[in-house]
């Protein structure tokens, strides 16, 4: 199957998925830069060597890093520190890629090798107890951890979509069961009224 612009463009991107960029992770970036509807320049993950090779795969100029989007700087992998850690589960709910473990109430960690660097846990931790240290050079150019992380997002949002549906669908047979007796209520009532009715009108 011969790949499209957006996965060619999908291909050149860092897959942090860390929405730095506007959109909700690389691939809807991607599917943006290559319908015209988004520049170059919104990724600082991928930096100035990423807008650089996006722009030699387009044949468009090299524009400078966006800096509303952020800054360049080196890649990060999240720690967390586990005597603070409450077992809350917030970082493991914005996690994009399942890189965390843990269950409520438990203490959590970042599994070091499947962290992309995206930093969403930093903000949604309530106490703080998430540091950032240096991610290996090799990890981040590693294109092969990059693939990885793509397979683990995409994953984790057919899991997300799988679980809506269910939610969806439960409450619409919750409603199903809350309607059903009241309706069946009204019938009732409605024939009572007719043969009331009907006895005060013989």
């Amino acid at each position: 199957m011969t790949p499209t612009l957006a996965d060619r463009i999908d291909d050149l991107l860092p897959q942090t998925q860390c929405e730095q960029c506007g959109f909700h992770g690389c691939r809807p970036y991607a599917e943006a830069i290559a319908a015209g509807e988004a520049a170059i320049d919104r990724c600082p993950p991928g930096g100035a060597a990423g807008i650089a090779r996006l722009a030699a795969l387009l044949d468009r100029p090299v524009l400078p890093l966006d800096a509303s989007r952020g800054i360049e700087k080196p890649r990060t992998l999240a720690r967390i520190v586990e005597a603070d850690c409450i077992g809350c589960t917030k970082c493991i709910q914005v996690c994009p890629v399942d890189a965390i473990v843990g269950s409520s109430k438990q203490m959590h960690t970042v599994v070091a090798d499947l962290c992309t660097g995206c930093e969403l846990c930093v903000p949604a931790c309530p106490v703080d107890c998430i540091v950032l240290d240096p991610m290996p050079q090799a990890q981040a150019d590693d294109r092969v951890h990059a693939d990885a992380a793509r397979r683990r997002f995409q994953r984790r949002e057919r899991r997300l979509a799988r679980e809506r549906d269910a939610r969806d669908r439960q409450l619409a047979a919750s409603k199903v069961d809350v309607a059903a007796p009241a309706a069946k209520n009204a019938v009732l009532e409605a024939l009572a009224r007719a043969k009331a009715r009907k006895k005060d009108n013989p």
